[in-house]
């Protein structure tokens, strides 16, 4: 991987050098920033170097703090821009001479002719001294003249759709209010026309002040006090992502690491729609309500796609017009909303706004269940896919849907299989230590528990629990592989399992699986996932005759209910268990082929061995 520098040399003289974010190219117009360091000397131009790249990164910091502009900010643009004409003409002529300081002024003119200081013999000499008379005299009369000019150039410019009388005052508007508006945009243009109309309404009522009338009200009907409030920024250590910080620190309802993490970056997509300094007093159901609706229009996995790289979301959504990539889920919007929900309620109880305006602002969620379990053919049609029987690669997904000599017997192998023959969840198998599978009472249990690892974790408590193995998975060869990881020295059952950024574990084969069911052909939209397995286990308790309150605990679900708050003895005997587990059966399911031989560790049919990973 090539070095990354700053620094470049053109014609023996050294340059500092900045590639722009893809998202502020459009606002410098330019990918790249480039300056020249005044030096030939590369270890001075290094000095001089980082003030320049920092500053540059400072100024690109500060561009993406602004925001775009809406409603309000033109309706405040408007009313200030009068009220600034109108009040600058009131101080004007407040300074303006008075009679008194004119009479003054002639006075000491007078005293300087009698002293033979203004003589006729001097023209020039009598011209300059009479100058400051004669600009007291006129300058009401030249500044309504001005003013008069001025009125007259704006309305020609108005008709002739010409900003540039009007750009200097708009420009120090939008660097003021830190708005996102980049010079000859429409909405720019717009800015200038609205700014126009206003200032010609307060030169009018300049001019109806010159005759002595104050009773001037706007006739333009833009022209109006502005209801909505200035933007403001956010008090130091008081930004909404600063004050998140210390609810992370404190995190109230004790939610993990993970969970936390995700709320993190909810609250940022939040940050992302009204900008790093707005005011977190500011969050009202009005703000919560147009980041819902970008949130409906955002597109799945957006910041995973090249194609919005850099972007921020009011940028991808608008970008998304264009690309049409599929929006994310109803159930997605609300995990957003509650984690920033969450966020919410400690802003409240700390008094920094009066209510959480994300309350009742969830989307009501569809009760069509989307995950449906396989059925028995095509379980059949997948496990006698290239995955399960040999495959190319088992390093790139793309390469597994094609057959190969490459046999998968890791963790993608036997979670499937024993989610299929337990119900239990996939990360919860994912995270078994070796000594969480052992014989108990003759039987061999899966225990699921968070003991015996830092990293361990289930979604609830109710989810620790021991669940025996299934006769059709010590079938397949799981004791084998127990066996021979055990003698490894191996402290966990699936070693090459991991977790990603989240935490969350296994989560890419989770995301990957259902890719692989599409391309063989058993998905098309939702539907089938990993999860199927888990459903399926649930489906085949019900066929043997179970209610679902009488093996939900061998799933890890908990009722809730008052009874299971006294006494200390699990749900569910151990031999109670065994025979749960037992009745899970799939008539017609044929995954022989599949078994692991006791002596040997390869398939029991295969006469040459396929590689085993």
């Amino acid at each position: 991987m090539a070095r990354v520098t700053y620094l470049e040399r053109r014609n023996a003289t050294y340059y500092a050098r900045l590639d722009v974010p893809l998202d502020l190219v459009g606002h410098f117009g330019t990918t790249t920033r480039k300056k020249s360091l005044r030096t030939k000397d590369e270890n001075e131009a290094k000095k001089r170097l980082w003030p320049v790249i920092e500053g540059w990164r400072a100024e690109f910091e500060e561009v993406r703090t602004r925001r775009e502009i809406t409603s309000d900010d033109k309706a405040i643009a408007v009313w200030q821009h009068y009220e600034a004409t109108v009040g600058g003409y009131d101080r004007k002529q407040r300074s303006m001479p008075t009679p008194e300081q004119m009479d003054a002024e002639l006075q000491r003119l007078y005293r300087r002719i009698d002293l033979g200081e203004i003589t006729s013999d001097n023209f020039f000499g009598m011209i300059n001294a009479y100058t400051d008379y004669e600009l007291m005299l006129r300058a009401r009369t030249d500044d309504a003249n001005l003013r008069t000019r001025r009125l007259a150039a704006l309305k020609t410019a108005l008709t002739a759709g010409d900003g540039t009388l009007i750009e200097p005052a708009v420009k120090d508007f939008v660097a003021r209010h830190r708005l996102l508006v980049d010079t000859g945009s429409e909405e720019y243009r717009e800015l200038c026309v609205l700014m126009t109309r206003a200032e010609i309404e307060g030169l009018q009522r300049t001019l109806e002040r010159d005759q002595g009338d104050f009773t001037g009200a706007p006739k333009d009907p833009i022209v109006t006090p502005a209801s909505g409030r200035a933007r403001e920024a956010a008090a130091p250590g008081e930004t909404i992502m600063e004050l998140f910080e210390s609810y992370s620190r404190e995190n109230p309802n004790q939610i993990k690491p993970d969970t936390l993490a995700q709320a993190r970056r909810d609250v940022g997509l939040f940050v992302e729609s009204v900008g790093n300094t707005f005011p977190v007093h500011r969050i009202d159901k009005k703000a919560v309500r147009e980041w819902k609706a970008l949130l409906l229009q955002y597109p799945v996995k957006a910041t995973e796609t090249n194609a919005f790289e850099g972007m921020k979301l009011t940028q991808i959504v608008k970008h998304n017009e264009t690309v049409k990539k599929p929006t994310i889920s109803t159930t997605t919007v609300n995990r957003y909303l509650s984690g920033f929900s969450a966020f919410c309620t400690w802003l409240t109880n700390h008094g920094y706004i009066a209510a959480n305006p994300a309350a009742d602002m969830f989307l009501k969620k569809s009760k069509e269940k989307t995950t449906k379990p396989f059925t028995v053919e095509e379980m059949n049609t997948l496990f006698k896919s290239p995955f399960f029987t040999g495959c190319q690669n088992d390093e790139a997904p793309r390469f597994w849907s094609k057959p190969g000599n490459i046999l998968i017997r890791d963790h993608r192998f036997w979670v499937p299989l024993i989610m299929l023959y337990s119900g239990a969840r996939p990360a919860e198998i994912a995270q078994l230590g070796i000594d969480d599978m052992r014989e108990d009472r003759g039987h061999w249990i899966m225990h699921i528990t968070t003991e015996g690892g830092d990293d361990k974790s289930v979604k609830t408590a109710g989810s620790m629990r021991v669940v025996p193995l299934h006769p059709e998975l010590v079938k397949l060869g799981l004791l084998k592989y127990h066996a021979d990881l055990k003698k490894q020295g191996e402290k966990r059952l699936f070693p090459v399992a991991e977790r990603n950024g989240r935490g969350q574990m296994i989560a890419e084969f989770s995301r990957d699986f259902p890719r692989y069911l599409t391309k063989i052909g058993l998905k098309e939209g939702r539907g089938l996932s990993l999860y199927s397995f888990r459903h399926g286990a649930a489906d085949a308790l019900r066929r043997a005759g179970y209610l679902d309150e009488q093996f939900g605990f061998i799933l890890g679900h908990t009722s809730g209910t008052m009874t299971q708050r006294y006494g200390t003895l699990p749900q569910g005997m151990l031999d109670q268990r065994v025979e749960l587990i037992n009745s899970i059966a799939y008539p017609g399911l044929i995954i022989d082929h599949l078994r692991i031989d006791s002596r040997s560790g390869t398939r029991v049919e295969n006469a040459s061995p396929a590689r085993e990973i």
